[in-house]
């Protein structure tokens, strides 16, 4: 009897034994994961930051551009999707609109009087280079579409893809709206900025035609001295590249 029962103590503490041993191994392979995935969103911050400070570099006519319309564009994407403000992909995208800028030859993309037919042609180009250029990133997929689709019009007069309306991705929508205020708010070799009143109207006048209406009327419904904050000009007002906040990259399905 006392041996059945010393047996079966024994058999209860190897039982322990083994469920804290893979307790232990639970904990070490979850530290591990969690360690990876933060690598990984490091590498792909650096990745992201690295792209956008090199077409920053090559546009010498945009001084903190990608800063503002990715401030900005992050504005006005929190007043229409809320539910998406917080997605990496949507920042990303608004960092990376212009990077098919890389592939446009510094002559014309800086030259400092109008692009002639062959110089436009190959400008506007530079949405498909850019989703060529990133499509081999995987956790870029949906940023994608602000890159390719960012040259659409509403009336479907646009690039690269001539969409109208809602086949326009919402997020390019989006980032149409900011990206026409910075230009229009900002200094270029051939016209001074003018103020944000102007930028407004212009929205207005291309509501239906140019934009999207809804985006229009969010955009105007904005803190405009919210926006004027934004769109300081003073150097670059949002700090370097690499001190842009970031929301966290989702990484469940890159992970393998």
């Amino acid at each position: 009897m006392r041996s059945d029962t010393t047996t079966e103590s024994s058999d209860r503490d190897l039982e322990r034994a083994q469920l804290r041993a893979y307790a232990e191994d639970v904990r070490n392979s979850y530290t591990r994961e969690l360690r990876r995935a933060q690598e990984l969103r490091d590498t792909y911050l650096a990745t992201v930051k690295a792209l956008a400070a090199a077409v920053e570099a090559k546009d010498d006519c945009t001084g903190g551009h990608i800063q503002r319309v990715h401030a900005l564009g992050m504005l006005l994407a929190r007043a229409i999707v809320p539910e998406e403000a917080d997605d990496a992909q949507l920042a990303c995208g608004f960092l990376l609109h212009d990077v098919g800028k890389l592939a446009v030859p510094d002559a014309v993309l800086n030259k400092p009087g109008p692009l002639d037919a062959d110089e436009w042609e190959l400008m506007r180009r530079h949405p498909e280079k850019g989703a060529k250029i990133l499509s081999a990133i995987p956790f870029l997929d949906r940023a994608l579409d602000v890159v390719r689709h960012h040259h659409e019009r509403w009336d479907g007069a646009g690039y690269p893809a001539g969409l109208r309306g809602e086949e326009i991705p919402l997020w390019a929508r989006i980032f149409a709206i900011v990206d026409t205020v910075d230009a229009i708010t900002s200094d270029r070799p051939y016209r001074p900025a003018s103020p944000l009143a102007v930028a407004i109207g212009e929205l207005r006048a291309g509501a239906g035609a140019q934009f999207d209406p809804a985006c229009v009327e969010a955009f105007e419904a904005l803190d405009h001295q919210a926006i004027e904050s934004l769109l300081q000009h003073d150097g670059e007002p949002h700090g370097e590249l690499d001190e842009i906040a970031m929301p966290e990259f989702s990484l469940k399905s890159h992970m393998g």
